[in-house]
């Protein structure tokens, strides 16, 4: 999610819970660091959980 627009950027699948601290690199080549993550709820009937993790991009 982009912390200037509140509008998704991409999804991303996680094997396990991303740290607070960790920096991703998006589908532009742009490295960019985590400002805040959220957990949602999963769907009713499914395991899978939706992390929301909150970066601010430069461009």
């Amino acid at each position: 999610m982009n912390t200037n627009t509140g509008e998704p950027i991409q999804k991303m699948s996680f094997g396990r819970m991303p740290k607070p601290w960790a920096s991703f690199t998006l589908e532009t080549g742009e490295l960019v660091k985590a400002d805040r993550v959220e957990v949602g709820k999963p769907a009713p009937g499914k395991v899978v959980t939706p992390v929301f993790v909150w970066v601010t991009p430069k461009g």
